[in-house]
């Protein structure tokens, strides 16, 4: 029987307790005392701090408080720290208590969101607390790694609700809390539960710690021949997870009978990125890589190869430590030391504490195994030491060397500490911003009330909270300025006016979407700027990819086949705003509201500033002048300063969207104006290790597009756009389509091979597809508009592009790559043969004389296989 039907429609707590129980018996799950504790406190109504070992089983603390609210008839929220565990969660839920009563909220997209149980960030909770307050439709949160709480820049957001929902029944969990007593005192005064500590819990799978001086290698083959697998090696770079992965991929890890198995486990499993075959090879040789730049897809792969013990040793990064289910037998911890974004740092006690908890899984292993490698430099000491054996002269003449300058050291003292240490007391961090304020006000009611509350009745220190006090005041002022609220004062008896105190009335002039702050939060601005545009724009200065800036640009004019006449020739003699090129403007718009995705703008500017000290070397520019242009050059910001003007005149009315940064890019529109596919992109800008972060920002910014842009801005061109990147995203990794389909069409056998659905035809969206066809001929274009016959020639053999680009340039002088150039109507489509496209690309030129052609055939049963537009040349020709 299902845990709904064993509870049926019983309120009483302990036969609510008895159902769980005999649910879980029925899975092979006899609860531990610390589980049995929090379940009982919970079905009887308490909040419960759970602050237990990882391994001791909160996931199924949580099912059991789910459980608790439904029987009672109440909506329950889950809460974690990012999406992907919000996702993950999701799923789980859905198998336990049925799609129709679980949904889910990230923010960009929701699933079902009137459920019973509702999978959310913090962050959303967060909101609906602060526009509803306790009147808000939540009965039951639960807080998974909970921790977080102290994060700098998060922590508000897991602070808000046990400020604002008294109603509601809390289950705060994590492994690393260290003393929440404070905290557990605030939530029984606030809600008038009591509240249960389920702590200091002894782990089920105790944990064995060690500090290594040996090589690392070495060390690893030791954990291997002592039945210590699987093995976490533990880095705080991706570069060095791979590294690692590499360097082991020396080491035999398994097997021949264990490769066989692997190989059967993956089926046809498909690699198809550089990162992928990277990947094939190395998990086909025992050896797993976890990474938050990796493709969900292989992500995935890797735990799920790890789950069925098929992977004896992984190397990643600390990412493993949030919340993902995968057995861990032994955690190598390659340093104590990690750069935090803004320095190099020992780890915290914390930290390391959530790092090492994954070793040592319950129903896996009687005990876990934690290793801390000792620095490099002491490693080759001992080394240098062993060698010298028992000779003292020997001894003597050992040469010890010290660490490098500037490197944070830690050695075994530092190890000891850590291991004896407690978590760290959490640290409020609650902050204020205008979004916050907008949504206290708009709930209605006594807002100064509500405001002095937020303000005053919080878990931060005194002089924090004066801090906080003077912010908001500041916030208010700044929105009455702006007209967004207004101060309406009571009058007093006698008909004179009240002071602007608390028998004010304080409303917003302005409606709220239900959404607010839930979605981008500059969404609102993005459909003012977008308005700026002129949809009738469609021809434009934009030619090839934007990746020089102007100096550089001016040093090699005439460098790229003359696209700098083009500019002259055919942008519109009056632009109100905008590059030329409706659909692509809009797109930018979109992106500068969106997170930055920092490696790629890094390497775009790596990229811009190569080719911008190319072509000022050519163009004799002296060093230091080069070095001083060089500081101007950036990665690409297509409509840069329109949108910072356009910005400041929204803020002077709508000053709350400052708590957010504006930051124009352009990602999907270099792909686009590039004409290349997501292999391509990451080929170009050498993303390989950051694949997985490339793909989200693209899924980010389709989502964005589509929620965003309404119907009557959107062209034929700007439609054009979406299919294309739609299909891009599905093509790379369908990840969620291939979760759906799970749930519909469940997996009877656990062994059945590792293989995700294929994502569906190419050829099912015409639209997408004939994108991508226009795309392939295009990046024909620009490169003959560069006359770059050697690239040309190698992805057409079969054609002289030498030839025929010579017979061009006679006519012409240059070959236009701009909007004009791109436009649909230059491109024919003849699909009357099978199996078959036959199409034409016109090329343009600065004469209009449209005398020059591209045919090509399109080969629709290869372009299914390989999920993309397979283009051959047949011919180039003047009619």
């Amino acid at each position: 029987m299902t845990l709904l039907e064993l509870i049926g429609d019983s309120r009483d707590p302990d036969a609510v307790y008895d159902a769980f129980v005999t649910w879980a018996n029925g899975r092979g799950l006899e609860l531990y005392p610390a589980q049995d504790e929090a379940v009982i406190e919970i079905v009887s109504g308490a909040n419960v701090v759970l602050s237990t070992p990882t391994g001791t089983g909160k996931s199924l603390v949580a099912i059991a408080a789910h459980a608790a609210s439904l029987s009672r008839g109440g909506r329950s929220y889950y809460t974690a720290p990012i999406k992907a565990l919000v996702s993950e969660k999701f799923f789980a839920l859905v198998e336990i208590f049925g799609a129709s009563n679980v949904g889910m909220v990230t923010g960009d997209s929701s699933v079902n969101p009137d459920a019973a149980i509702i999978c959310c960030t913090a962050e959303i909770l967060a909101n609906l607390a602060l526009r509803h307050g306790a009147e808000s439709d939540v009965d039951q949160v639960v807080m998974d790694e909970f921790h977080y709480y102290g994060d700098p820049d998060r922590g508000g957001a897991w602070q808000i609700p046990l400020l604002l929902l008294p109603r509601a029944q809390f289950i705060l969990m994590s492994a690393t809390l260290g003393d929440v007593s404070a905290i557990a005192s605030d939530l029984t005064r606030r809600t008038g539960r009591p509240t249960a500590l389920v702590t200091g819990v002894e782990r089920p799978v105790p944990l064995h710690f060690s500090y290594a001086r040996t090589p690392i290698h070495e060390t690893v083959e030791e954990l291997l021949q002592t039945n210590r697998a699987p093995v976490y090696v533990v880095h705080f770079s991706q570069a060095a997870a791979m590294e690692r992965a590499q360097a082991l991929s020396s080491v035999r890890i398994v097997s021949r009978e264990q490769r066989d198995e692997i190989a059967e486990a993956i089926g046809g499993f498909r690699f198809t990125t550089a990162f992928g075959r990277t990947l094939s090879r190395y998990v086909r040789a025992g050896i797993g890589v976890h990474h938050a730049g990796m493709l969900p897809r292989y992500r995935r792969l890797v735990e799920t190869l790890a789950q069925r013990g098929l992977l004896r040793v992984i190397c990643g990064t600390d990412t493993l430590g949030v919340g993902i289910n995968v057995p861990i037998r032994t955690v190598l911890i390659t340093a104590l030391t990690k750069y935090d974004g803004q320095r190099m740092r020992q780890l915290s006690a914390r930290e390391f504490h959530q790092i090492a908890g994954r070793a040592g899984r319950a129903g896996y292993d009687t005990a876990g195994t934690v290793v801390v490698m000792a620095p490099e430099h002491e490693i080759e000491n001992a080394v240098a030491v062993a060698k010298a054996g028992d000779d003292p002269k020997k001894q003597r003449k050992v040469v010890r060397k010290k660490a490098p300058q500037g490197f944070v050291n830690w050695g075994e003292a530092s190890y000891e500490r850590l291991v004896a240490a407690q978590p760290e007391p959490l640290e409020p961090q609650l902050k204020l911003t205008a979004a916050m304020l907008i949504n206290v006000i708009a709930r209605g009611g006594d807002v100064f009330a509500n405001v002095r509350s937020l303000v005053f009745d919080n878990h931060e220190p005194r002089a924090r909270q004066y801090e906080l006090a003077r912010r908001a005041l500041a916030i208010f002022r700044t929105l009455v300025q702006a007209g967004v609220v207004e101060v309406v004062r009571d009058a007093a008896p006698g008909g004179r006016p009240q002071r602007a105190d608390s028998h004010s009335t304080i409303r917003l002039t302005v409606d709220l979407q239900p959404n607010f702050a839930l979605n981008q939060p500059l969404s609102p601005f993005a459909l003012a700027a977008i308005e700026l545009l002129d949809p009738d724009d469609a021809v434009g200065a934009a030619s090839t990819p934007p990746t020089s800036a102007a100096p550089a640009e001016d040093a090699a004019e005439g460098e790229h086949g003359g696209n700098s006449e083009e500019t002259a020739e055919t942008a519109p003699a009056t632009v109100t705003a905008g590059s030329g090129h409706y659909a692509l403007d809009v797109v930018s718009v979109i992106e500068a509201t969106l997170d930055d995705p920092r490696p790629v703008l890094s390497q775009q500017q790596f990229q811009a500033r190569g080719e911008a000290v190319a072509a000022m070397k050519r163009a004799g520019i002296e060093y230091e002048e080069r070095m001083e242009a060089l500081e101007e050059v950036t990665y690409p910001q297509p409509l840069a300063e329109l949108l910072a003007q356009s910005f400041e005149v929204f803020a002077s009315s709508q000053p709350w969207v400052r708590d957010f940064e504006l930051s124009p890019k352009s990602v999907v529109r270099d792909m686009f104006e590039r004409a290349v596919s997501f292999a391509e992109f990451i080929s170009v800008y050498q993303l390989a290790r950051s694949e997985g972060l490339v793909l989200r920002y693209l899924s980010d910014a389709y989502r964005a597009i589509r929620q965003t842009v309404p119907a009557e801005a959107q062209t034929e061109d700007l439609l054009d756009v979406i299919a294309w990147l739609g299909e891009l995203v599905r093509q790379v990794d369908s990840s969620l389509v291939d979760e759906w389909e799970s749930l519909i069409n469940p997996v009877a056998d656990p062994t059945a091979p590792v293989v995700p659905p294929a994502p569906p035809s190419v050829l099912t969206n015409r639209r997408a597809f004939v994108v991508l066809v226009r795309n392939e001929l295009f990046r024909r274009v620009q490169l003959a508009a560069l006359q770059q016959d050697d690239a040309l020639n190698e992805l057409d053999p079969e054609v002289d592009w030498s030839a025929a680009l010579d017979g061009y340039y006679d006519d012409h002088d240059v070959l236009l790559t701009g909007g004009a150039a791109r436009s649909p109507a230059l491109v024919t489509i003849d699909e009357s043969e099978p199996g078959v496209w036959r199409v034409e690309q016109t090329l343009d030129d600065p004469e209009g004389d449209h005398d020059w052609r591209v045919r090509a055939e399109v080969d629709l049963a290869a372009s299914q296989e390989e999920g993309t537009a397979v283009v051959r040349v047949t011919e180039v020709l003047r009619l």
